[in-house]
């Protein structure tokens, strides 16, 4: 995978990049495993909105993604490395032996023809699925469950990957790529490989207009409001901030207020915090 950098035409082509897309086979995807989006514009099912900045975007299709990797000691084939528009990654279609077609997050290194297979007992390949507990340790993974059969939740972005540290009674010490070191039960699936697209990272959007195809929507700074409209406003030009620290539009504390309850039953399962960065 590449980096094509644009000759600076215009102001919004300057220093502006795209991927190569070289990996990507085809650019059609599987009509059986589309599924409409509606967008939601940051609402909840009330109407409110709960996210703030988002709407607008281009319009896309879901693609259904096998995160469970539950077919078991069934053979597939790579059919076409394919882009995902809901996702960093690329993904992968598998065609099974019986006739079945699933996509799965593709790692880096998988190509059309090559063959995966999930269960207990498979190989430790690139692409295979196994429960974490049978991958040997220092084995780069990705698409790990925290619950069993739940599918996988973490490490799915581009490029990312985790890897196994070591075994502890019914868990297995993995060190996510946030650094963080986590127990995961031992029935937990995982895929070995490295998330594809690790060039990802490497993208300069370089204009304003680009990021609004993805369903971003602009963000006003609280200092150039009115202060009847955050706490951060008004004043004669530029002003600080004012109080004790930065504030979010409600008169909460924005930064450095931990978020996470500290009666958290999976905070046991946190052997070390992800550093401060």
């Amino acid at each position: 995978m590449g980096i094509k950098k644009y000759k600076p035409t215009t102001n919004g082509r300057r220093n502006m990049t795209t991927l190569t897309y070289d990996e990507i086979t085809t650019s059609s995807p599987e009509k059986s495993l589309l599924q409409p989006l509606k967008k939601k514009g940051g609402r909840n099912n009330t109407g409110r909105i709960t996210v703030r900045h988002r709407g607008g975007g281009h319009k896309r299709k879901y693609r259904l993604i096998d995160f469970k990797r539950n077919k078991d000691n069934i053979i597939g084939r790579v059919a076409e490395i394919e882009y995902d528009p809901n996702r960093s990654a690329f993904i992968a279609l598998i065609n099974y032996v019986d006739g079945e077609k699933r996509y799965i997050i593709a790692p880096s290194g998988l190509t059309v023809g090559m063959e995966i297979v999930s269960g207990e007992g498979s190989d430790i390949k690139i692409g295979n699925a196994l429960p974490i507990n049978k991958i040997p340790v220092g084995t780069n993974v990705h698409n790990i469950e925290l619950y069993p059969g739940h599918g996988g939740q973490l490490v799915r972005a581009a490029g990312t990957s985790a890897q196994i540290l070591g075994r502890e009674e019914r868990y297995v010490l993995v060190r996510l790529a946030s650094s963080e070191v986590r127990k995961i039960l031992n029935d937990c699936r995982a895929t070995i490989g490295t998330v594809s697209n690790k060039d990802n990272e490497l993208v300069n959007i370089g204009k304003a207009g680009r990021t609004r195809y993805t369903g971003f929507r602009p963000t006003v700074r609280g200092s150039v409001m009115n202060p009847n409209d955050h706490p951060h406003g008004g004043g004669e030009g530029k002003t600080p901030i004012g109080r004790k620290a930065p504030l979010t539009p409600w008169g909460k504390l924005a930064m450095g207020k931990k978020t996470r309850k500290t009666k958290k039953k999976s905070s046991d399962l946190i052997v070390h915090r992800r550093s401060s960065k």
